[in-house]
């Protein structure tokens, strides 16, 4: 009796590689097929060897990509003055990680003093021309004064309100609480605050230096949204669906295993003929930063097709 065993990738020969012919007194004979091998009962008693039979299943390829880091640009913040002024006060430096509501840096300028000084002012005369417009009002519904002067004192209210309201939004803008602002309590710094938990990437002022409302100070991330940013080329783009899991990793450290999950995938082909899709870390650490390049495998499913177990091929 023979048994036909079917190798996928290798033809293994039993005692020696030669082709042979089976003979009369039982020994081995190996078909002239190259992926063919015949073993007597004897010769399968001396190896562990098992038999399968082929079963239909969804089998899977790994898509390899690369990418780098990036953040979403509400991640990214470029911070300035919103009145300009000079820089007395900063310690921060490159990579510096800081904490929401931290101190940044200080500015001190004229134009926060008379900020200040005008708020006051108007303050101060709201109150007179609320008095005078309420007691115009009673005066005319009682036909004691004209509808003019009524209305003078009614607009010169409403003009000071105007201003005065204007002036508040002008100190929120530059962190001073309108309702802190007194005779005895004028300021001539602000102070400047981080706006979340992150770190420092770039910084562009020192101290001394005068910055005017369209310069950056510093540029900080908040690293919470991490994502990563990958190319698929076109004739792959198609297997690539959003919620597929992925796995990525680095090239100095490609046994820390990030895990992920494809959130997003472009609608534009690059001159390179490749379309960028994004993925969410499910466990991402403080080693991940913008701009660090990563390699990623993606699980794409394929048709339903005959296969044996893993343990069948021999390489």
């Amino acid at each position: 009796m023979k048994t036909i065993i079917f190798f996928a990738s290798l033809l293994i020969f039993f005692g020696c590689s030669n082709t042979t012919e089976t003979n009369g007194d039982g020994s081995a004979s190996a078909a002239d097929s190259g992926n063919i091998l015949e073993l007597t009962d004897e010769q399968l008693k001396s190896i562990p060897i098992s038999a399968t039979t082929l079963q239909e299943r969804i089998l899977t390829h790994t898509l390899k990509l690369n990418g780098k880091v990036d953040v979403p640009p509400q991640n990214l913040v470029s911070v300035s003055s919103a009145l300009g002024g000079y820089v007395t006060f900063t310690k921060l430096l490159p990579g510096m990680h800081f904490k929401k509501g931290e101190l940044l840096a200080e500015m001190e300028d004229n134009q926060y003093i008379q900020l200040q000084q005008d708020y006051l002012t108007a303050t101060a005369q709201l109150e007179n021309r609320k008095a005078e417009y309420d007691r115009q009002s009673e005066l005319n519904r009682s036909k004691a004064s004209s509808d003019k002067v009524y209305q003078q004192a009614k607009a010169d209210y409403e003009t000071l309100l105007i201003s005065k309201q204007a002036l508040q939004e002008k100190l929120r803008l530059i962190n001073i609480r309108p309702d802190k602002v007194s005779a005895g309590n004028i300021k001539r710094t602000v102070g400047i605050f981080a706006p979340f938990d992150g770190y420092v990437t770039q910084v562009f002022v020192n101290v001394g230096k005068y910055v005017s409302p369209s310069d950056v100070l510093f540029e900080l991330v908040n690293p919470r949204d991490l994502h990563l940013n990958l190319k698929v080329f076109e004739k792959d783009w198609e297997n690539v669906k959003i919620g597929q899991p992925l796995i990525a990793y680095t090239n100095s450290s490609p046994e820390k295993k990030y895990h992920g999950k494809v959130i997003l995938t472009g609608k534009a082909i690059s001159e390179e003929r490749a379309v960028e899709i994004h993925a969410h870390f499910d466990n991402p650490g403080p080693q991940l930063i913008p701009g660090l390049y990563m390699n990623a495998e993606l699980e794409i499913p394929d048709a339903q097709t005959p296969a044996l177990p893993e343990e069948s091929i021999v390489s």
